[in-house]
């Protein structure tokens, strides 16, 4: 099962059935199918733009069931932990550096993990508007190829897209079906979040 981002969007052929939460989304595409639907249903996760392989078949309580998480059998166990701070959502990876770099973060207070962890955090907020764009971007950008990858003025629209230019956008997109194009300005309104009004 997917994480499930803060909202969906299902589609039945190209017409727009639900934008919610996922529960409110796959409920929809349940009803949808429930009622006879011929057209193809296609679930997409607003935040990625990437379609969502998600089983709708069963009942509805079914249906949702399998929204909710499953429990992990490993956080569970009652085998004494390792190190770290599962509790506190730290995930261990492994990290390539120079041996300079490690000689420097291990003269960081606190030792290399608290510094890497402070550079992180100090590069997100410096970028947290060029990253919430670039996410936008390929999140618009997977869900025009996939809706819209063949209509009129999907070149051109991508194009407008990646250049955050609102109006190019709109033009090329205004000849989409109204759901498509409501869409795909929704999903790319962080892009043209700074323009002048």
């Amino acid at each position: 099962m997917p994480s499930p981002s803060a909202t969906w969007t299902a589609f039945a052929g190209q017409r727009l059935i639900a934008s919610g939460s996922p529960a409110e989304v796959v409920a929809a595409a349940r009803r949808a199918l429930d009622a006879g639907t011929t057209e193809a249903l296609l679930l997409f996760d607003d935040a990625t733009g990437r379609t969502v392989d998600f089983h709708l078949r069963g009942s509805l309580e079914d249906v949702l069931a399998r929204l909710r998480p499953t429990p992990d059998p490993a956080a569970d166990a009652t085998e004494p932990r390792g190190p770290g701070r599962p509790k506190l959502g730290v995930v261990a990876r492994e990290v390539t550096l120079l041996p300079r770099h490690w000689e420097w973060l291990s003269q960081q207070p606190g030792g290399a993990s608290v510094a890497l962890r402070k550079l992180v955090e100090a590069a997100r907020a410096n970028s947290g508007d060029a990253d919430r764009v670039r996410q936008a971007q390929a999140a618009t950008d997977r869900f025009m190829t996939t809706m819209a990858g063949n209509a009129p003025g999907y070149e051109e629209a991508a194009r407008a897209l990646y250049a955050s230019d609102r109006t190019r956008f709109n033009k090329w997109t205004r000849a989409w079906s109204d759901d498509i194009r409501d869409c795909a300005r929704r999903l790319a309104a962080p892009v043209f979040a700074k323009e002048a009004p």
